[in-house]
């Protein structure tokens, strides 16, 4: 049987190393994929990682040969994303440009399947620069004629993750004070990235119907619960201790001016305390997907033979 040739864009972050993991576990024998990722570290990782897997350093937002990849594709799964930075031309960039510029090649090739991730920031009350370009892209997709799916998922965690609660978990590694920003009584509704991701491989065998589903974890917990359970699964006991929101964001300047690096920006921070609920969504019947317990996807994730490799990982830095 003829394997289907998947393009994974934005393929060296959270979503699409577990993708990759998920594929190579599975369903190898179905699909040849092709990931294209700027981070020229982290592709060199995946090829280390999963060696029959075509992988390209490339950055879909300026031409060049990556684009020829397309030709005689049956799926595209669109990852790539600007998330956090002090410059709001990176997420034009990263959000906007680079959708438009899949956008052209999916219909210059008439991709018949377009699996594109947005983010629950769109349906929220948010205004930053993330929110707005996402929101700008996934308008994009949706004005478009060509076939796909939008899939908006809240805050992901798994594997490879660096940046949102893997940077936050690298910090109770680190410390053993753990400082919350506020009371941390903001509710987050988590989603494994192995559950969308068993979602994205079933969206592969189906027919486009130009659909959004709003991933929305199934569980309500408190931010600074989130946290305990992480240090409990790790085995490491912390003192987590509330600062009061404008003392934390001066020690983030702080921080900031001391290392020249930013882990979180203001934004970030507002967004996780306009403490956002979203309304229950019925996406794992509709996708056939079992969501999995915070908890145990916790240990999970811990457990997994992939979870050493997150230490290996690097931000792109642009």
């Amino acid at each position: 049987m003829k394997k289907k040739k998947i393009i994974i864009t934005g393929s060296a972050g959270l979503v699409g190393l577990n993708l990759i993991s998920l594929i190579n576990k599975s369903y190898s024998q179905l699909y040849n994929v092709i990931a294209i990722d700027q981070n020229k570290h982290n592709i060199n990782l995946t090829k280390q990682i999963f060696p029959k897997i075509t992988a390209i350093t490339a950055d879909v937002t300026k031409p060049g040969k990556w684009q020829n990849l397309f030709q005689n594709a049956d799926c595209v799964i669109q990852l790539q994303a600007q998330i956090s930075h002090p410059k709001k031309n990176l997420y034009v960039k990263n959000n906007i440009t680079s959708v438009k510029n899949v956008l052209t090649l999916c219909k210059k090739y008439k991709i018949p399947n377009l699996i594109h991730i947005s983010s629950s920031v769109v349906i929220s009350v948010a205004n930053d620069n993330y929110t707005n370009t996402k929101r700008k892209g996934e308008e994009l997709v949706t004005k478009s004629k060509i076939p796909h799916t939008i899939l908006r998922p809240t805050l992901m965690y798994g594997c490879f993750d660096i940046k949102h609660l893997g940077f936050l978990t690298k910090v109770i590694d680190l410390s053993p004070i753990f400082p919350i920003p506020g009371s941390g009584k903001y509710i987050r509704q988590p989603v494994f990235v192995l559950d969308m991701c068993q979602g994205i491989i079933n969206l592969i065998e189906r027919e486009a119907t130009n659909k959004i589903y709003n991933i929305v974890g199934k569980e309500k917990i408190y931010f600074i619960d989130l946290m305990k359970i992480i240090a409990k699964e790790k085995k490491k006991k912390r003192l987590f201790i509330p600062i009061p929101t404008p003392i934390f964001l001066f020690l983030l300047k702080v921080h900031s001016l001391l290392t020249g690096k930013n882990p979180f920006i203001s934004a970030q921070l507002a967004a996780l305390q306009n403490n956002d609920v979203f309304p229950e969504s019925d996406w794992n019947k509709e996708l056939k997907v079992k969501p999995t317990k915070f908890q145990k996807s916790m240990k999970q994730t811990v457990n997994s033979p992939y979870y050493k490799y997150r230490k290996q990982m690097k931000k792109f830095e642009d």
